[in-house]
C-alpha cells in the first residue's frame, strides 16, 4: 500500500484521468433500456432507487444532459406511474408506497429541475404518516422500523422545504437511542452498529441540527476501522470490502469532518480497480460483475474525495449534486477542511 494521504496532501495526484467517465455513462444509460433482462426483473421492486442511481451519476459525472428530453420525459412519466393514492411512491408501477422510494421520486424529480410538478402536500401527508409515538419511522404502512426511514423523511421533507411537518426533535432523539457503545448506529434500539445505517443516522442528525448526538471522534475511529488493507471499506468488522461502502463511510466521515483519518488516495484506487474501463459500470470488488449501484455509489465516493474537474461535487448529506441543492435553495454541507 502507497504512503496514506496526509495533511496538505492533494488527493487527485493519483491519477485523476484513470475514472472512465464516458464508458460508465454509456453502460448506465444501457442498463435504463435493457427491459428483457433477468437482472431487470429482479429489480423490479426497487425500480425508482435504481433510476436515481443511475440519474445522479450521470449528473455527478456532467453526463445528465446526454439522455435528451423525450428520455427525461419517459422517466418522468414512470416515477408518475408509481404514486400511490396515498400520495407515496412505490418502487415499481404498482407497489406499495414506501418512505425510500418516495425519496428515490423526490431525489429524481429534483435531478431533472422539475420538482415543481410534485403534488407537495400529498407527499408531506404520505410521510407524516409513518411517524410513531416514540418519533421513529415505519418505512410503509406495514409497520417495520429502521433509523433508515427517518433519514428518508426528513431528507424528503428538507428537498421539499417541509421540515417543520414532523416532529423532527423526536426523530432524532430516537435515533439516539440507536447510538451504540463503540459509537456507531444500529437499525433500532440495540442493533449491530453498520456503516449504512450510520450513514443515514449521521445525515438525518445532520438535516435535524443535532449532531451533539454523534460521538464523532469515537464514530470518526470505528469508521476509519472500516478500512482495510488493500484499500476498500467494509460495512462492520471482519467483513470484505465492498465499493458502496465507499459511499457509506466516507459520507458520515464528510459530515465529521474526518475524511483525513482513512487512505483516501488508497481508497481510491480501489474504486478505480473496480471499474470495467471498455464496457463501463463499476463492481462491488475487482473482476465482478458492474451494477448500477456500485458505479453510482464508487463515482459518489470519489466525489467526496475531491476529483474535481472529473466529476462534479456530491453533498454528503443529500447525496446529490451541490448544484441541484443550490436550484433547491439548500446550501450545501460545508467543504470539509480536513484536507
Amino acid at each position: 500500500m502507497s504512503t496514506a494521504v496526509t495533511e496538505g496532501d492533494d488527493v487527485c495526484a493519483f491519477d485523476p484521468c484513470s475514472l472512465a467517465i464516458d464508458a460508465h455513462a454509456r453502460f448506465i444509460v444501457a442498463a435504463s433500456s435493457a427491459e428483457d433482462t433477468l437482472e431487470h426483473a429482479f429489480t423490479e421492486h426497487l425500480r425508482l432507487s435504481g433510476m436515481y442511481w443511475g440519474l445522479c451519476a450521470l449528473s455527478v459525472m456532467g453526463k445528465l444532459d446526454a439522455l435528451g428530453d423525450a428520455k427525461r420525459e419517459e422517466i418522468l412519466d414512470y416515477v408518475e406511474r408509481c404514486r400511490g393514492t396515498n400520495g407515496g411512491y412505490g418502487g415499481g408501477v404498482g407497489h406499495d408506497a414506501h418512505a425510500l422510494y418516495t425519496l428515490s421520486a423526490v431525489q429524481i424529480y429534483a435531478l431533472f429541475d422539475a420538482s415543481e410538478r410534485l403534488d407537495v402536500d400529498a407527499i408531506v401527508k404520505y410521510v407524516q404518516s409513518l411517524q410513531l409515538a416514540d418519533g421513529s419511522f415505519q418505512g410503509d404502512e406495514w409497520g417495520e422500523v429502521d433509523t433508515r426511514f427517518t433519514y428518508c423523511v426528513l431528507s424528503t421533507l428538507r428537498l421539499l422545504n417541509r421540515l417543520d411537518a414532523v416532529d423532527v426533535d423526536g426523530a432524532c432523539a430516537y435515533i439516539n437511542t440507536c447510538r451504540n457503545f463503540d459509537g456507531g448506529f444500529g437499525a433500532t434500539p440495540g442493533g449491530e452498529s453498520h456503516a449504512g445505517q450510520v450513514f443515514t443516522c449521521v445525515g438525518a442528525l445532520a438535516i435535524g441540527g443535532r449532531l451533539d448526538y454523534v460521538d464523532a471522534d469515537l464514530l470518526g475511529w470505528w469508521l476509519a476501522e472500516r478500512q482495510v488493507k488493500i484499500g476498500g471499506l467494509n460495512g462492520r468488522p471482519e467483513k470484505l470490502p465492498d465499493v458502496c461502502y465507499s459511499w457509506w463511510v466516507l459520507s458520515a466521515l464528510s459530515i465529521l469532518g474526518r475524511t483525513h483519518w482513512i487512505d483516501r488516495a488508497a481508497l481510491a484506487r480501489f474504486i478505480l480497480r473496480c471499474q470495467d474501463e471498455s464496457g463501463g459500470g463499476i463492481s462491488d470488488r475487482p473482476d465482478d460483475e458492474p451494477d448500477v449501484y456500485h458505479t453510482f455509489f464508487g463515482i459518489a465516493g470519489l466525489s467526496l474525495m475531491g476529483h474535481k474537474g472529473v466529476v462534479e461535487p456530491i453533498d454528503p448529506v443529500f447525496a446529490l449534486p451541490y448544484n441541484v441543492l443550490e436550484r433547491l435553495g439548500i446550501k450545501p454541507w460545508p467543504t470539509s477542511t480536513d484536507s
